[in-house]
């Protein structure tokens, strides 16, 4: 990349992305506090880890079945529709807590976050590729990475807000506190979007938009683009594995109480992954994104391995540097991947957003070693993840030198 200063975001453009960035903190924020969930239900509802992941499994099965219809969606009615969409079903899954909450059932339970999860897909497959194009196709990884940064912000806000409320004596009853806040705020948000015009970028729908099969069948052959689909899958298996069990892990040992695990995990882990987010935004508007993600993945391949190997303080050292290190994973992967896919883009981040169902994969791959084993051994798993999204690093790198 050259060393001349692009802007980040066109100022024809600026209204419009901080009014889509404010969507990343809404996700962020749900996504986190499925993590405290996670631990809460262990203990009001005596159930095993195993049993607990199915809190990620079925939201993030919901990201799978709903994500080709979000692309779909898009493409005949535009980014504005597509996220009303996705804010009033959010919403409809959040207020079905209420009566979850007086049912008792977890069954139930995964039901509204099911419903949630196919929301957050409609959501994300609108807002990360239409950030990338709000400027300069250089900083397009830059700018996705600096949106979600506010991700990060909601990641960090929500264990500490609700873990007082989920976690600890007294607390059974809760749990459809912050999530009718959710909803209400979360309406009130659809009501923003529905007075506000956001630009289609990329112009009028074109003739490959109007043949969706034609372009999933284009996408699905391009090599380029599915290789990065595979690595972002990689990285949803290590990233939300690591987070649904984070409270698990540092609580096995003695080391943290849970309410404390939870600020522990607000604070720390996901503070350094905004932290790390935003820099990463900074360094890469100068560094090449693909040298930027390969030292990244070698980071993360370390951090989870110094886990495994049970290693006392350098594990939890490890730890910490995984939430670092992984931090420009995402948005960069996802950047790389439907640069230079024109009006096959909705359909490509579609697809892209398929792939937090490798969290749910992740998640009880984990939690079943975990189960078996001990909760260091079970970080395996996302080491592994790691280690894919090393290789494709250094795949997209050697790609650019071509």
């Amino acid at each position: 990349m050259s060393d001349r200063k692009i802007a980040l975001v066109s100022r024809q453009y600026l209204v419009p992305f901080v009014l889509v960035t404010s969507l990343f903190f809404i996700w962020g924020f749900a996504r986190s506090i499925l993590d405290v969930l996670n631990k809460h239900f262990q203990e009001t509802m005596d159930i095993t880890i195993a049993r607990s992941s199915m809190i990620q499994a079925t939201t993030y099965v919901g990201y799978f079945l709903m994500a080709i219809p979000a692309g779909l969606f898009l493409t005949r009615f535009g980014y504005r529709k597509g996220v009303v969409l996705g804010l009033l079903l959010f919403a409809s899954g959040a207020l079905l807590f209420i009566p979850c909450s007086s049912m008792g059932s977890f069954n139930f339970f995964l039901v509204a976050l099911f419903i949630i999860g196919c929301g957050l897909v409609v959501l994300e497959t609108a807002a990360n590729p239409y950030i990338t194009e709000l400027g300069d196709k250089a900083t397009g990884a830059s700018r996705l990475n600096l949106a979600q940064s506010f991700n990060g912000l909601g990641c960090i806000i929500a264990p500490a807000l609700v873990a007082p409320l989920l976690l600890g004596e007294g607390s059974a009853g809760n749990t459809s506190i912050p999530y009718t806040v959710m909803g209400v705020a979360v309406i009130c948000v659809a009501l923003v979007f529905c007075r506000v015009k956001l630009p289609e970028i990329g112009g009028d729908t074109t003739r490959e938009e109007l043949n969706p099969g034609r372009t999933l069948g284009s996408l699905l052959r391009n090599r380029h683009f599915m290789t990065g689909v595979g690595a972002l899958f990689c990285y949803e298996v290590a990233e939300i594995s690591i987070n649904s069990l984070f409270i698990n892990y540092v609580t096995s040992d003695g080391w943290l109480a849970p309410r404390t695990a939870a600020v522990v995990l607000s604070f720390g882990g996901l503070g350094l992954f905004m932290c790390a987010r935003i820099a990463g935004s900074a360094i890469m508007s100068r560094v090449r994104a693909e040298k930027v993600l390969l030292v990244c993945a070698v980071m993360t391949v370390l951090g989870s391995l110094t886990v495994t190997l049970d290693l006392g303080i350098v594990s939890r050292i490890g730890l910490f540097a995984c939430y670092a290190f992984e931090a420009i994973m995402f948005p960069t992967i996802f950047a790389i991947s439907v640069r230079g896919m024109g009006s096959g883009t909705k359909m490509a981040s579609s697809l892209l957003m398929m792939t937090p169902l490798g969290g749910a994969v992740g998640t009880a791959l984990m939690a079943w070693v975990a189960d078996i084993a001990d909760m260091s051994t079970s970080f395996l798993v996302p080491c592994i993840g790691y280690c894919l999204v090393l290789a494709y690093s250094i795949r997209a790198l050697a790609s650019t030198r071509r």
